[in-house]
């Protein structure tokens, strides 16, 4: 890949390898700056010691450390999960999108009690995505033909069901979307 293009005159002094108190510094910025998993964190710390290299006589610590972090709370992967969920939902995501991002964050999900959501909350959120979108009803025109397609394929990669992406397509109006929506029964 080449020495990175320098912006400025100077040069960049390399940097000093790690030791075990400048690891755990930089664990204890990366959690106090993001909201992480153990997962996340322990990638982290193995990317900055490939990076940096290891001063030390004795092979870095890192699960230790990470297990500690744990223990003292400083990490709860249960707690980023629910964050997580009812941000995604939020912003209109469905179930399998939630799961495949709380998947990608290392969240255990056999460690983490963590119900899936409920029909109501993946019909609302279908509802805040074809409204953010623009899709079905919420658009300029009602679809047909290939943006019906379209449209259904965007709210199934979104994480939704197909037959919730049909009914929120093939909606006649913004009115029946809703009713739709919010007929689901917990």
């Amino acid at each position: 890949m080449g020495e990175p293009q320098e912006t400025s005159g100077r040069r960049r002094r390399p940097l000093k390898p790690l030791d075990d108190t400048v690891l755990r510094d930089l664990a204890l910025g990366y959690v106090g700056r993001y909201a992480t998993t153990a997962a996340k964190l322990k990638h982290y710390l193995q990317r900055k010691i490939r990076e940096r290299g290891w001063a030390e006589e004795h092979e870095p610590q890192v699960d230790t450390l990470v297990a500690r972090f744990v223990e003292l709370g400083y990490i709860d992967d249960e707690a980023f999960a629910q964050a997580r969920t009812q941000d995604l939902l939020r912003r209109g995501y469905g179930a399998r999108r939630v799961a495949q991002a709380l998947h990608h964050a290392g969240v255990d999900s056999e460690a983490v009690d963590l119900s899936p959501p409920a029909e109501a909350e993946t019909r609302a959120a279908a509802l805040a995505f074809a409204r953010r979108r623009r899709l079905g009803p919420f658009g300029a025109q009602l679809p047909d033909g290939k943006l019906r397609e379209k449209q259904l394929a965007a709210l199934v990669r979104a994480g939704h069901d197909f037959d919730a992406a049909r009914a929120m397509v093939d909606a006649a109006s913004e009115e029946e979307a809703e009713r739709w929506a919010y007929s689901a029964e917990d």
